[in-house]
């Protein structure tokens, strides 16, 4: 049995019509067994999925499905009790796509499907989780499965999730352009902020504590992909137990604009004040409040947090 949890909205309601006319479609001629959840509004997909694996909390192999963007695949994760008891399979309909992009599901949602319906061994995949530590806000943790980050990337993400051009780019297969137009005024309107970074990497041995005067962003990554396509950490393995970090600081704007389109590439670390870490926990407090981001999710401003990585927690069915 299948259970596919649906975000009709993924992609300005294209969701939907590729739910309705290539995946359903597919499942009925092949006489698939499969039941189907919709989301109907913010959080409900979160909701789903606490649903279901409560009531599947005895089935070992619960294979759950996802079909939507990275924001879905980061809001099913909130809601799963217990993610090493399930299977996750992923038909990718949104504007980024970077976790399908970085596993190699295929964008043509009837190969994507039958990935999933012919695949029988599907492989450990390590998860992520923020910890936000602010004194003045309650305690609250997050999953992820991609990326998260604070400062930047966050505020890009924080106005492309309201934004109205995203959703007229995703129309005509353009929403890449979205978050890279985003990024330029982001950048361009970005205060100074200080932090301090606390890596500990248990995997290679070595720890490290990182000063920032002032600092862009900081991303940690399970995948190499976040932002519809910026190779902000090109080793990063999903696999490995270790999460890969790009931190930019105490770099000119200028120099910044001249980095970011060569990071589609991972090429960006030619230039001095973009630098690369990995941990297997970190954290990180900031001299003021700034959006954070998992996933391209983004909930709130916080000073503080501490990232850990949480190795082989989900199976994932992939190429």
């Amino acid at each position: 049995m299948y259970h596919i949890i649906i975000n009709p909205a993924s992609r300005s309601g294209r969701g939907a019509k590729i739910w309705a006319e290539q995946v359903e479609p597919a499942l009925k001629a092949g006489n698939t067994e499969y039941q189907t959840y919709f989301s109907g509004k913010a959080g409900e997909v979160r909701q789903l999925a606490a649903q279901i694996t409560a009531e599947h909390a005895a089935e070992p192999d619960l294979t759950l499905i996802v079909l939507g963007g990275d924001g879905t695949i980061n809001e099913t994760l909130q809601g799963i009790a217990d993610p090493s008891k399930v299977i996750l399979g992923y038909i990718p309909t949104g504007s980024s796509n970077d976790l399908a992009r970085d596993l190699g599901i295929s964008k043509d949602p009837k190969a994507a499907l039958n990935l999933i319906l012919h695949n029988n061994t599907p492989r450990a995949m390590d998860l992520g989780r923020l910890t936000y530590l602010d004194e003045d806000q309650p305690e609250e943790s997050r999953l992820f499965a991609v990326s998260c980050g604070i400062g930047f990337d966050a505020a890009v993400c924080a106005e492309a999730m309201s934004s109205r051009i995203k959703d007229t780019m995703n129309r005509i297969g353009l929403g890449k352009l979205t978050y890279l137009g985003i990024a330029l005024k982001q950048l361009i309107t970005a205060r100074k902020v200080s932090c301090t970074l606390t890596l500990e990497d248990k995997v290679h041995d070595k720890k490290e504590s990182v000063e920032l005067p002032r600092f862009l962003f900081v991303t940690c990554m399970s995948h190499r992909y976040e932002g519809g396509g910026f190779m902000f950490c090109p080793p990063a393995v999903d696999h490995d137990g270790v999460l890969d970090l790009c931190s930019v600081g105490n770099i000119s704007k200028g120099l910044v604009l001249l980095a970011l389109p060569t990071a589609f590439f991972g090429k960006h670390y030619f230039v001095k004040g973009i630098n690369a870490h990995t941990a297997t926990q970190m954290s990180i407090t900031a001299s003021a409040p700034l959006w954070v981001h998992t996933d391209g999710e983004v909930t709130r401003k916080s000073r503080g947090f501490r990232v850990e990585c949480l190795p082989g927690a989900i199976r994932m069915i992939t190429p």
